[in-house]
């Protein structure tokens, strides 16, 4: 059976005028270049992000996290199509958890999106993790980028659910909503008290119908609760609010909230200070990771980790000793 032909690779000029220029295949190819894990494209990837740093940081980033089952990508759709229509650019990635035994990735949310994901204005685009949280910050961060550059002014951040990803997502938005349910007496014990503290605004979706009346009063009850928090935004009450994804009421509040919080941070100078926290904690996040990377590739430490890891089961070394030993292995 003949082999189809090898795609021609293209180069940093290329892929940096394909992006400018908003062709989504060349973007799509972008992205999928700075999620490689390959070594070899490791430097074409920063090569291009290098030439395309002057054209980001001219949208609006969005977390959207939540309970499982919540209608996330439901709201999203309804909200993107919403923005879409008034001119907006707006770009969705789902970060989606590799599999840790597989490897493999849900990467579903494009079927999920399917009206938004068709629209011209849009780009919607499952972002694997890698199945570690530094694979979350860094894919997605770069991606972030990549659709900056090609123009998108509004990037939503998807996460699959309230876990370890929301905090790397937290650390890369401006904007950190969270979506709850209703009609249950049990969703105020069921949510995390971190993820309250990180949100900047909260949403009870399926706001209609007979459910109504219960996402009025779960509003009511998230707001006592959230006003014994610290807020997360200098300055900004982090509120609840409704909203129904099925009849698109409360659908443009969420923009409006958005809006609000974005001249709040921009009137105190808030904004582009945590846009430069978030970029310096990338770097120092980065160099951890490489660090560690490192340190695990070394002979000596390959060599000698299982009998570290026997003597730490064991008991025959504390885990602090073992460390401490594997380090010093390093320094010979």
């Amino acid at each position: 059976m003949a082999q189809p032909p090898k795609r021609k690779q293209l180069t940093v000029d290329e892929y940096v005028k394909g992006v400018k220029e908003q062709n989504r295949a060349v973007l799509a190819r972008a992205i999928t270049l700075v999620e490689s894990n390959a070594k070899k494209h490791l430097k074409l990837a920063q090569d291009v992000l290098t030439e395309l740093m002057p054209h980001t940081g001219n949208s609006i980033r969005i977390g959207f996290s939540g309970v499982p089952g919540a209608g996330k990508s439901t709201l999203i759709e309804a909200f993107g199509m919403m923005l879409c229509e008034r001119g907006h650019k707006v770009a969705v990635l789902a970060v989606d958890p590799s599999s840790t035994l597989t490897g493999g990735s849900i990467l579903g949310d494009k079927t999920r999106m399917e009206q938004l994901s068709r629209h011209p204005n849009a780009y919607v685009r499952p972002s694997p993790a890698g199945g570690t949280l530094g694979g979350v910050a860094r894919k997605t961060r770069e991606t972030l980028l990549l659709c900056e550059a090609a123009g998108y002014d509004v990037i939503i951040v998807e996460t699959v659910g309230v876990g370890q990803s929301e905090v790397a997502v937290r650390s890369m938005v401006d904007f950190f909503l969270v979506l709850m349910l209703t009609g249950a007496g049990d969703e105020l014990q069921g949510m995390k008290k971190g993820i309250m503290e990180m949100a900047d605004a909260m949403f009870i979706n399926k706001a209609d119908g007979p459910n109504k009346q219960a996402a009025l009063q779960a509003r009511v009850e998230l707001n006592r609760m959230l006003h014994l928090l610290p807020p997360i935004t200098e300055g900004w009450a982090t509120k609840a609010y409704t909203v129904s994804a099925l009849t698109g009421e409360g659908v443009d509040h969420i923009w409006s909230v958005i809006k609000e919080h974005k001249e709040h941070m921009e009137e105190n100078d808030l904004f582009l200070k945590r846009r430069n926290e978030q970029a310096l904690r990338w770097f120092k996040d980065l160099i951890e990771e490489q660090v560690l990377a490192q340190f695990y590739e070394q002979e000596i430490i390959k060599s000698r980790l299982p009998e570290m890891q026997h003597q730490v089961l064991s008991g025959e070394a504390s885990a602090t000793k073992a460390a401490l030993e594997l380090l010093e292995m390093t320094k010979k």
